[in-house]
């Protein structure tokens, strides 16, 4: 079983671009709640142990890992809304949280390491890394805390909103949450852009 590694950030230090970030995001599919996306400057002297692509950990490592990561390098959370996502499309919202979670950062990175095939503009070089949150440390980082962030978000509007279910399904499409929204009908926290929410609104 392959594990993401130290090379690619390595590697641009020895190009001299010694501040190197990986970016990540969680909540593009969705049909509720932001997307979140985040940032994160490994300490080379001072990597968590057992980083790896997000969807590979289980919630409660995926916590325990939260803490290590923000303690021991440079990180920044972007966050965009459910109204932002409806006006400017998912794909413009996930550029806009990754340019937010970059501003967020406490310093200016010389690379970004991007996971997937597409990317933003940023004022630095970057390089797109598909499947990167499992071959890049920086990257795996990354999609840890995006997803913790999104995922402790997603609970605390099942407070308000129990009968939906978000706190289980995250906002997801589950059959669970297409009942619900069949029998209660959308929240502001749903994304009115995507097809499913669309069609119950134009009922």
């Amino acid at each position: 079983m392959a594990y993401p590694n130290f090379s690619f950030e390595r590697g641009a230090m020895k190009r001299g671009l010694t501040l190197v970030c990986g970016i990540d995001e969680a909540g593009r599919g969705p049909w509720a709640g932001p997307v979140v996306a985040a940032a994160v400057i490994l300490n080379p002297k001072s990597i968590p142990k057992g980083l790896d692509d997000s969807k590979k950990l289980t919630p409660e490592r995926r916590e325990e890992l939260f803490e290590p990561i923000c303690a021991s390098s440079k990180f920044g959370i972007g966050i965009v809304d459910v109204d932002t996502i409806d006006a400017i499309n998912i794909l413009q919202a996930t550029y806009l949280a990754m340019q937010r979670a970059v501003a967020a950062l406490q310093c200016e990175p010389h690379l970004a390491l991007i996971d997937g095939n597409g990317a933003p503009q940023f004022s630095c070089e970057v390089q797109t890394i598909i499947e990167g949150d499992g071959k890049c440390l920086s990257i795996a980082a990354a999609s840890i805390l995006a997803k913790v962030t999104r995922d402790r978000m997603m609970i605390e509007l099942d407070q308000h909103f129990p009968h939906y279910g978000f706190a289980a399904h995250k906002g997801y499409g589950t059959s669970f949450h297409a009942a619900a929204l069949t029998k209660f009908g959308p929240i502001a926290a749903h994304r009115k852009s995507f097809k499913p929410v669309a069609e119950l609104l134009a009922r």
